[in-house]
């Protein structure tokens, strides 16, 4: 099957609930309407309910069935256990002021409905910024047991090719540590859209070929991984054509399991990895999906604000089913 096939029969029937906090959005409302005709998910829609049935009235979308919420409308006794959840959470680190200006914000109100059980996960940033999607997930949702920060990867699919770009979105600098973190992250994801992870730690050195900090790094990097899974095959430092070129790889790296076949790519800056995808997508042909946002207690998935409607279709696909 194609890989939305296959996610498409996890996640179908799974009632797994999905919060849109840019309701009045055409593209958000286009994707939440098809969504639950196809019975993947359940979608709730966030915003002002007539603005939000006006949008669909002009493009002719049926919204029956489709759950709205106006944060304005909240039920009373809902909206004080959202504060009261809300202020206990921040522990001190907000006024009630504060906390009760958050909960006006849409990103902030989506995500104490995922924090506090009432959706299973978030897709917002058609709209707002990646920072207003990531603050309120860091500050509410907060990273996993044992993890210390969260990376965004980008799937990258051409064909029947599946490959893992990281970090293309959070971190702006990797050590070495963040840098190993988020290779074991990214073999996660590989294995939610069925790639037997290989991971690469790229950089513009082989295996000592060039020397400096940056190349340490890497080659420090790939001893971290090892150290914290040794069971994932991973490799570094590798540059990219030595990572997936099978001859290249045998003569750069002629001891490694993975150079020559990965499919798992880590750069070793936002910079590199940022410019990476792109290239892949504009020059290469292949399709981005994400940013998917690694290392969360419940999935939040950042939308770009280019996003079209089957952009924010398949990223609540995939969100639905980081939440199974």
């Amino acid at each position: 099957m194609e890989l939305f096939d296959e996610i498409a029969a996890k996640i179908k029937g799974q009632n797994k609930t999905i919060v849109f906090p840019e309701g009045e959005d055409k593209r958000i409302l286009g994707a939440a309407v098809r969504l639950k005709k196809d019975n993947l998910v359940e979608p709730i829609l966030l915003g002002d309910e007539e603005a939000i049935k006006e949008v669909a009235s002009k493009i002719g979308f049926d919204l029956a069935g489709l759950q709205i919420i106006d944060p304005a409308t909240y039920p009373e006794d809902d909206k004080q256990a959202m504060f009261d959840s809300l202020m206990e959470r921040r522990k001190g680190k907000n006024t009630p002021e504060e906390i009760q200006k958050m909960l006006e914000d849409v990103s902030y109100f989506g995500t104490m409905l995922v924090y506090m059980g009432k959706a299973d996960g978030m897709v917002s940033g058609a709209v707002h910024s990646t920072g207003a999607t990531v603050r309120p997930a860091l500050q509410i949702i907060k990273t996993k047991p044992g993890a210390h920060r969260i990376s965004g990867a980008f799937l990258m699919i051409k064909g029947d090719q599946r490959y893992i770009f990281a970090d293309c979105a959070i971190n702006i600098e990797l050590d070495a540590p963040t840098m190993a973190e988020v290779a074991i992250q990214s073999a996660e994801t590989a294995r939610l859209f069925e790639i037997d992870p290989k991971v690469a730690l790229l950089s513009f050195s082989t295996k000592g070929s060039a020397k400096g900090e940056m190349v340490t790094k890497v080659a420090d990097a790939a001893k971290l991984v090892h150290e914290l899974d040794p069971d994932l095959p991973a490799d570094g430092e590798l540059q990219f054509d030595a990572a997936v070129v099978p001859s290249v790889g045998e003569l750069k790296a002629p001891d490694s399991k993975v150079a020559g076949h990965a499919n798992v790519f880590i750069f070793p800056s936002l910079e590199a990895g940022n410019i990476g995808y792109k290239i892949a997508q504009r020059f290469g042909g292949f399709t981005a999906v994400g940013p998917i946002l690694q290392g969360l207690n419940a999935p939040i998935a950042d939308l770009s604000r280019g996003c079209s409607e089957d952009d924010a279709y398949k990223v609540a696909m995939i969100t639905a089913a980081q939440a199974l």
